[in-house]
């Protein structure tokens, strides 16, 4: 007997697990169908067939993951990189060369230009510019006249990141523009995921026409942004300057194309995600009072009776705890996707190359199995004797990885000032009209809110 036949064998490899197929698909479109009629229904019964489940969008078969340590491991695994069916969509808005879309080495090189502008540290330089717009928000309120949620919330997150990030006189007209181009967008963008008929949006076609409208005013808005920093000659110390001033891997100056993609990676996606957000915590404080009178009684003992300012904000515990449950039940970003770049395995299942992965936020985060009394709005399940029981990945509003959203403080901040300061000094009503339930596209936001602020 020789010393190698008495080895131990090799471990068996486990075979892994091809994904069964979710039930409903029609012929054509496949699962598409019923991700536009009612796909957050659709996308929070998924787990009920697995942690990852195949789908068919039109002649695509696409990958559902509906576990939480599954999406944190897409996040964390090199295998998976942003792309499949939500950024081609988006490509037509955020381009191929921004920080939102890009990979590999450019990705990196992107986020050291624009890291800075977001660190913890330089985030209390804003807080002035935060104060003023919150409250010039309330102050443009009048008691008793109806405020258009959309149009407000939008204005106020735009201005916000134009005059911290940009620079920029973003006066309220463009912040209009804004308004209703993004919204037409995103609505198209949500389409054209779901329904991968690409010759079809390309007929001169009444809702084609509009979306394509919307999509060439978005980009103007940009170039003017750019045009005028460029005129001025100024280099006030933020993102656009560094932009500006930014080089590639060769010490060349950056390409304007890359410049007009960051910029709109930075303005867009940011106002529709912040703006949406708003709009829920209006909501919120409208449907739940008892919060909303929380929120009023934690800020006037922090405050002392003055206007509440960006240095309270660390100390308003429960109104952040009001802020994150609500970016839980109704997250801005509701749907992401990612692509394997190599036969890989997740969580025991077969991911082929190639394969397109969706994963919903919005289910995750409701999920009964990592929430008690999930569909409850509960923001003292934040405390932190209660937090540390929820799953990990269970609850990730920016994300993870090197994909995390760099603005994650930088965007708590603005969402806490603001909802302290108006729970500070109005309650709300929703008037005839109004419309509250969700509007989906590549975000969700209540459909038409209308609601009409009664000074305490």
């Amino acid at each position: 007997m020789t010393v190698e036949s008495v080895k131990p064998a090799a471990p068996e490899v486990p075979e892994l697990i091809e994904p069964p197929v979710a039930g409903g698909r029609v012929p054509l479109l496949g699962h598409g169908w019923k991700l536009v009629r009612d796909p957050l229904a659709f996308m929070a019964q998924l787990r009920d067939h697995g942690d990852v489940v195949r789908l068919r969008l039109g002649p695509k078969t696409v990958y559902a993951v509906t576990a939480p340590a599954l999406t944190g491991a897409l996040a964390l695994n090199p295998d998976f990189i942003i792309a499949g069916p939500l950024w081609e969509s988006l490509e037509g808005l955020l381009g191929k060369e921004g920080v939102a879309t890009a990979n590999g080495s450019l990705h990196r090189r992107q986020r050291r230009i624009i890291q800075p502008a977001f660190r913890l540290d330089a985030i209390p330089a804003y807080g002035p510019i935060m104060e003023e717009e919150a409250h010039a928000l309330t102050e443009r309120w009048k008691s008793g006249e109806t405020i258009d949620c959309t149009s407000e919330s939008f204005r106020v997150a735009v201005r916000i990141a134009a005059r911290c990030l940009l620079r920029g006189d973003f006066m309220d007209e463009r912040a209009e523009r804004l308004c209703v181009a993004l919204a037409t967008v995103f609505r198209g963008m949500y389409r054209r995921m779901v329904v991968p008929a690409g010759p079809l949006y390309r007929l001169p076609l009444p809702a084609n026409r509009e979306f394509n409208r919307a999509l060439a005013d978005l980009h103007l808005l940009v170039d003017e942004i750019v045009a005028e920093r460029r005129a001025s000659g100024q280099k006030p110390d933020d993102l656009l300057t560094a932009l500006l001033e930014a080089t590639d891997d060769n010490g060349e100056p950056i390409g304007e194309q890359e410049i007009h993609d960051q910029v709109v990676a930075i303005l867009t996606p940011g106002s529709e995600t912040i703006a949406s957000t708003i709009m829920w915590l209006l909501q919120v404080l409208t449907e739940h009072p008892e919060h909303a009178d929380k929120i009023r009684e934690e800020v006037e003992s922090v405050t002392g009776g003055r206007p509440v300012a960006f240095d309270d904000v660390r100390k308003l515990t429960y109104t952040n705890n009001v802020v994150v449950e609500a970016m839980r039940l109704r997250p801005a970003v509701w749907i992401l996707t990612r692509r394997a770049v190599a036969d890989t395995d997740l969580g025991g299942y077969r991911i082929p190359a190639g394969a397109d992965i969706i994963y919903s936020p919005y289910a995750i985060q409701r999920d009964a199995r990592s929430y008690d009394h999930n569909d409850e709005f509960d923001p003292d399940r934040w405390l932190p004797e209660r937090s540390k029981d929820v799953p990990k990945f269970a609850m990730s509003p920016f994300s993870n990885g090197n994909r995390k959203c760099p603005s994650d403080h930088f965007s708590m901040a603005q969402l806490s000032l603001i909802t302290a300061a108006v729970a500070a000094r109005y309650r709300f009503e929703q008037v005839s009209g109004s419309d509250d339930s969700t509007r989906v596209g590549i975000t969700l936001r209540p459909n038409k809110l209308l609601l009409r602020p009664v000074s305490r």
